[in-house]
């Protein structure tokens, strides 16, 4: 018997890493806009992001609708708990998607669309730290509905795992720069890749310490014999590619560490994955509970099948055209 749950549980889970990875790099980049002087260069940075930013964001209203339509019930305990945040970052979303346009009509060296840009960028990466940090504590559940209150996502855990989120893509887009760029701007994205990757490492190590402790089966996978056998190549893989990430943004070229970041960002999210599975949200709901009917999950199964193969095609596409270093005297605006 087919287990369509799982199928699309396996398909959500890579429509969200697929956001995370990739829209967290042009996240990234306009986190660094408030560190980069001169409208060159930022121009440059802009122009790195500008042909796939929107296209990124496919993933993220795959995931989203996904949820929707596959765990109704996940979907309708996990939005009221975490509403704030999430409209936060389709608010910050919006603002950032207006800033990447407006700005390009200004033509003067202090142009505040950077700051709604750069500002953007922060706060959808802070929000979206905020919620992951919000499921892995832990959502209060009565039934099949939420029982907590409106500020029960604001905790010292979340708000530690909103900074994280925020200095992860900052890694994600200083690493991006080093590949796309040369000269003075790729030293200053070699520069602040340097210290986010520190900044990335450090967070990665303080919530994989701490989230055992928050759910007996978190404890379990970590510590347990024989779970420990099976997942402990995955933080020997993080400190691998924590070498290549050092390594590599020595390197002119700067590829390997764009991909060592995302092996990280990769690998962090297989443990939590390892960490939640079978429960959607953690020691209350699990996934099999959260799913509609097999016949509905099969019915859009069969969509599905021809909609991410669409969308795998024209992101891979992209990608191989706007492929290679951005010249500062070329604009894609232009």
């Amino acid at each position: 018997m087919i287990d369509y749950a799982l199928i699309w549980a396996g398909l959500i889970a890579f429509a969200v890493l697929a956001y995370v990875v990739l829209d967290g790099f042009d996240l990234g980049v306009g986190i660094l806009f408030s560190c980069v002087k001169g409208k060159d260069n930022r121009d440059q940075m802009m122009n790195s992001v500008a042909p796939v930013w929107d296209g990124n964001e496919t993933w993220l209203i795959l995931g989203g609708a996904g949820l929707f339509a596959v765990f109704p019930l996940a979907y309708a305990i996990i939005m009221p708990a975490l509403y704030i945040p999430i409209f936060t970052m389709l608010l910050a979303l919006v603002f950032r998607g207006v800033a990447f346009e407006f700005r390009w009509k200004v033509t003067s060296e202090k142009n505040p669309w950077d700051k709604v840009f750069a500002g953007g960028s922060t706060v959808a990466a802070f929000a979206q730290g905020i919620v992951l940090g919000g499921l892995i504590e832990g959502i209060p559940v009565d039934g099949r509905a939420y029982a907590g209150g409106w500020w029960d996502w604001l905790t010292p855990f979340t708000i530690f795992t909103g900074v994280s989120l925020v200095i992860g893509y900052t890694l994600l887009g200083a690493t991006w720069l080093v590949s796309k760029t040369e000269g003075a701007l790729q030293e200053t994205a070699k520069r602040h890749a340097r210290t986010a990757a520190i900044g990335t490492l450090f967070c990665i190590a303080a919530v994989s310490l701490y989230t055992p402790f928050l759910h007996a089966h978190f404890a379990q996978r970590w510590f347990q014999w024989p779970e420990l056998f099976y997942v402990i190549p995955v933080p020997l893989l993080v400190v691998a590619c924590a070498w290549a990430l050092f390594k590599g943004i020595r390197r002119p070229r700067g590829v390997n560490a764009y991909l060592a970041a995302v092996g990280i960002f990769t690998l962090s999210y297989i443990g939590l994955a390892i960490s939640f599975f079978p429960y959607m949200i953690p020691s209350s709901v699990t996934l099999w509970e959260a799913a509609a009917p097999d016949v509905s999950l099969k019915f859009l199964l069969i969509g599905a099948a021809f909609l991410i193969p669409i969308i795998l095609t024209y992101t891979a596409y992209s990608y191989w055209v706007f492929r290679g270093k951005v010249e500062q005297s070329s604009g894609y605006h232009n």
